[in-house]
């Protein structure tokens, strides 16, 4: 009798599945959208991989990275009138004031000011143009086959595209980091700038984070090329998922949710 129950039980064990409603996503609309289970390294969902869009502050994921391998995060920066020509979203910096690279790399990826990201790559590349280059190094070299920065903002440009597959690549890369993943997850941060001790708060732009426990990062992005962007991720009872969403006319922050709850609860698959 235990023998028949135990070779009943084998035959009916159970596996955990993410419960993905693909229907239901192939009915948003979304220019492009990946999902990958993190935890089992297996992708759940995808719409439009390797097609090349416009990343828009989805490349501050490069540039922070880029800057944080580089170290020396405590050096100070003096802002110059090149790295504030740039247009919102601002800290405000000032030509003369003087900014710890900690807090430019905060503020690029939590508030994604513009000026803090820029510069990042005047401080950290000598020139822009050199800082880019650097960023496209790097991305080939962790695999990003289809995809070309010419700003380290994410400023719209013809030659400035990515893919979602690429930004994927990067934001797996980026999480191994840890000093990466303390920024992504952030709500705000409050810096003064060395000289002058002048006030400057970054607060995110990530709804997520502030309406959503499990969210764990990533990054937002918007330009009106490109639509709302994100790369969000969120983990829940040992699971981890990451999205990737492109070109968003949906809402995002509601969309990415969803999409979590779907993958956090798991749906019975038998074995017999």
């Amino acid at each position: 009798m235990f023998r028949f129950i135990f070779i009943l039980l084998l035959g009916l064990s159970t596996t955990a599945s993410a419960n993905i409603n693909k229907e239901q996503l192939n009915k948003l609309n979304v220019g492009a959208l990946l999902v990958k289970d993190m935890t089992n390294n297996k992708m759940l969902y995808s719409k439009e991989a390797f097609k090349q869009l416009k990343p828009a502050s989805l490349t501050k994921v490069m540039t922070v990275l880029v800057a944080i391998e580089q170290g020396n995060l405590e050096r100070p920066v003096t802002i110059t009138y090149e790295m504030i020509q740039v247009e919102p979203t601002i800290a405000g910096y000032k030509p003369g004031d003087v900014i710890r690279l900690k807090d430019l790399i905060m503020a690029a990826m939590i508030k994604s000011d513009n000026d803090a990201a820029k510069s990042i790559g005047i401080a950290v590349g000598g020139t822009e143009k050199r800082f880019v280059e650097m960023m496209n190094a790097k991305a080939k070299a962790i695999g990003m086959k289809n995809t070309h920065f010419t700003n380290p903002c994410g400023f719209d440009n013809p030659q400035h595209f990515s893919t979602p597959s690429d930004l994927l690549k990067m934001t797996e890369y980026a999480i191994k980091n840890k000093y990466f993943n303390d920024i992504s997850k952030k709500n705000q941060h409050t810096y003064y700038s060395v000289n002058g001790k002048k006030k400057f708060l970054a607060y995110t732009h990530n709804r997520l984070l502030n309406q959503y426990q499990y969210a764990v990062g990533v990054k937002t992005g918007y330009t009106s090329k490109a639509g709302p962007c994100l790369i969000a991720r969120a983990k829940k009872n040992g699971k981890d998922c990451l999205i990737v969403m492109m070109n968003s006319k949906e809402d995002r922050w509601k969309t990415a949710k969803q999409i979590f709850e779907q993958v956090f609860v798991s749906k019975v698959v038998k074995n017999g």
